[in-house]
């Protein structure tokens, strides 16, 4: 029988059809429990009006306001060419500001009729601008009267009108009216959270909490409803990430340990340099991982140049060591081949190896990308297939199906926020038992965002700098308000080339677009007055030709991008790193894993069209060597502009857990968590991943205590009813994403 028909009841059989295919259609709504779980954004108080003063623009609003004034006009037209034609000007006040309502035609009886002066209605509309001011035009509206003849106090009992989010098909006030007919059936609300872990935290029953969000009679009652919807968003969610924590956990592996005197320690003694200790500690923690029977399913997070790549290579030597091969999944094919390069540099005659296990102690590295010619990449197979190779580096060509491994034992997947769970899943599917999986990434998480988006992952943090590194010294340039501050950075490049080093400089376009420019990488423009965000953002081409020809004339100039054919871009590559190349102008392609010591500087142009993590990365490509490094960020962009405050802050820490924090709190949460791996983090409707840290982290340790006694929840079918719903949606978004 099912458990909760209630709330699985379709919409069109309670609100009938109409209603139940806008709410389906705009809002995703389609039975009585999604409606249910439709919480209000915010709540407005009957005594007291909403501010009209700081209305957004092009945003769909509902506001509660008195009616200060109405005027009927009459007016000759096409139409009406006699003078019948009508406006309504109806103005409406707040006490924080006015606005303008206007009605025209035939849409003016009703509301000439209605909306006298001291009227108050909830208004719903589209603001726009004419003649300056801020107007709605032929908004809905809802009168708020006394009387007790009048359905709209039933609607909106109680001091505290909610506001949902709405759409233009269906404003604030019907979705009310709606949950006031599906509302009686909260109570047949079946609670997931388990009643020892409800009672021993205080926290309301969910009926009760469903009632209190929507027809909330105090304040406190929003705040008892909110503290208990988010346990059970932080909960189920954790629920989830524990049961597949708990199932990997159930899986076989083959334990890889490395040999005394293999591979892995006669590369150690090749090192010229000590690991730190972070390095070591991490090493270690991955290492125990390894040596069980059971695949490690660990995320590595490391500072920009932290060594992350030394920890990943000492671990993939420990697999071959044991037999086995380890394989790294880069997400550009100028990533793979840096990697490569770096790998075979860093084990020299140790990568030029025969057999597996041979007693020259040496293994293969292969490169496998899509571009590789047909004989290269059937060589690098065959190494595969038969075990000569110990070591693959490759992109997305490594998950297709005619790869095989002789014996995969360890994955390394790179930049982890450009994989999905899917990507992962289908390399490990290329051993013969699960493999180990290593993720690593240089986009430093906060604590809350790794247990929600990576909770299946055990985390490991290098927050430790190699000895050796140069602190880097960032600061923003305002080129609009500040010419000579520009000017002044291209001398800067010229006497870092001069010293014997090296620049990047990097623009967020290539400049051979044959769309129009304004669609490449545009934002929305922030407001009608800025220009700096109206033209279309700078292009490499542009900058490299101005550059060669204007301030930095007589210096080696050279340009990489992604739709460069992939030999031109390795070639680039090779020349800069080899020195022949004095300055590089890039797009993003850079932003990960190149690494050049010798290059020292780095002018970001546009930078305010870069997020706050990508500018973070970008800065680590420089102060990678003994000189110290100079990252000079570029803007149009006033003063006082929230773009100009995000580039202070990069500019004033090169703490990235620091940045990562702010970066989570400029942007809505699903931009972060939508990367996720999955569709499950768009559930989050009440739960805010920065600022209820603590409830996450309390959810895990009890979704780890439940999952742990009872794995399959038989004890808690509640819990596995909200859990199944979960996993519903996540499967739905898993199919549509792929």
């Amino acid at each position: 029988m099912d458990p909760v028909p209630a709330l699985e009841e379709p919409l069109k059989k309670v609100l009938g059809p109409a209603t139940a295919k806008v709410m389906a259609e705009h809002l995703g709504l389609h039975t009585v429990g999604d409606l249910l779980h439709h919480y209000p954004r915010r709540y407005e108080e009957r005594g007291q009006l909403t501010h009209l003063a700081d209305l957004p623009m092009d945003e769909h609003v509902t506001v509660v306001a008195q009616v200060a004034d109405a005027r009927l006009h009459t007016f000759a037209s096409a139409k009406a060419p006699r003078g019948k034609g009508q406006r309504l000007e109806v103005t409406i006040t707040d006490g924080s500001g006015r606005l303008q309502l206007v009605f025209f035609g035939a849409g003016v009886h009703k509301p000439h009729k209605e909306l006298l002066p001291g009227t108050r209605a909830l208004f719903a509309g589209k603001v726009s601008v004419f003649n300056r001011r801020l107007q709605l035009a032929h908004p809905a509206y809802e009168l708020l009267r006394g009387d007790g003849a009048e359905e709209t106090v039933e609607s909106w009992a109680g001091a505290l009108i909610p506001i949902y989010p709405a759409t233009a098909k269906l404003e604030s006030w019907k979705i009310g009216k709606a949950l006031q007919t599906v509302l009686p059936s909260a109570r047949e609300a079946v609670d997931p959270l388990p009643e020892s872990l409800r009672e021993g935290r205080g926290l309301v029953p969910l009926p009760e909490a469903l009632l209190k969000i929507h027809r909330p009679q105090t304040k406190a009652d929003i705040e008892d409803a909110r503290a208990r919807l988010k346990w059970d968003e932080a909960f189920v969610l954790q629920v989830a990430l524990a049961r597949r924590r708990h199932a990997d956990a159930q899986l076989p592996a083959v334990a890889r340990r490395p040999g005394a005197d293999g591979l892995l320690a006669a590369f150690d003694d090749r090192l010229p340099f000590t690991l730190t200790e972070g390095q070591q500690k991490v090493s270690a923690e991955i290492f125990a991982d390894l040596a069980t029977e059971h695949p490690m399913h660990r995320l590595l997070q490391g500072e920009v140049g932290s060594g992350k790549t030394m920890v990943a290579l000492r671990a993939m030597l420990a697999v071959v060591d044991a037999g086995g091969q380890a394989a790294m999944l880069a997400p550009t094919e100028v990533l793979a081949q840096q990697h490569h390069r770096s790998v075979t540099e860093m084990m020299g005659e140790l990568a030029e190896g025969g057999m597996l296990g041979g007693a020259e102690n040496a293994t293969k590295v292969v490169l496998l990308t899509g571009s590789m010619g047909a004989a290269a990449r059937r060589h690098a197979l065959l190494d595969l297939a038969t075990g000569e190779a110990g070591i693959v580096i490759g992109t997305h060509a490594l998950i297709e199906d005619k790869v095989q491994f002789h014996d995969l034992g360890l994955v390394v997947v790179d930049e982890q926020h450009r994989f999905g769970v899917e990507q992962r899943d289908a390399l490990r599917g290329k051993g013969k038992q699960p493999p180990h999986l290593l993720v690593m990434t240089a986009t430093p998480i906060p604590r809350t965002v790794a247990m929600t988006v990576f909770g299946d992952l055990e985390t490991s943090v290098l927050d430790q700098l190699p000895a050796g590194r140069s602190p880097i010294a960032s600061h923003v340039v305002p080129a609009a308000d500040k010419p000579h501050f520009l000017a002044r950075a291209w001398e800067r490049v010229r006497e870092e080339v001069a010293g014997g080093h090296q620049a990047y400089v990097v623009c967020p376009r290539i400049g051979d677009e044959e769309d129009d420019p304004k669609k490449a990488g545009r934002k929305k423009p922030a407001s009608p007055e800025d220009e700096a965000e109206k033209r279309p953002p700078l292009a490499v081409l542009d900058v490299a030709d101005q550059l060669a020809k204007g301030p930095l004339h007589g210096l080696r100039v050279e340009v990489l991008h992604g739709r460069m054919p992939p030999d031109d871009k390795d070639a680039v590559m090779r020349r800069f790193a080899a020195g022949e190349t004095d300055v590089l102008v890039a797009t993003t392609v850079i932003e990960v894993g190149v690494n050049v010591p010798n290059a020292t500087a780095m002018v970001i142009m546009d930078a305010d069209r870069f997020g706050v993590s990508q500018l973070h990365q970008l800065r680590g490509r420089v102060g990678r060597g003994s000189a110290p490094g100079l990252c000079l960020l570029v803007t149009e962009m006033p003063e006082a502009s929230a773009a100009r405050q995000r580039l202070n802050a990069v500019a004033s820490t090169l703490d990235g857990f620091e940045l990562s924090r702010i970066d989570l709190e400029q942007r809505r949460e699903g931009d972060v968590l939508g990367q996720a791996q999955s569709g499950t983090r768009s559930s989050l409707r009440v739960l805010a991943v920065i600022d209820d840290e603590e409830i996450i982290a309390e959810a895990r340790r009890e979704a780890t205590a439940v999952v742990a006694a009872d794995p399959e929840l038989e004890r808690l079918p509640a819990l596995r009813t909200a859990l199944d719903a979960l996993l519903d949606e996540e499967r739905e978004q898993y199919l549509e994403k792929g």
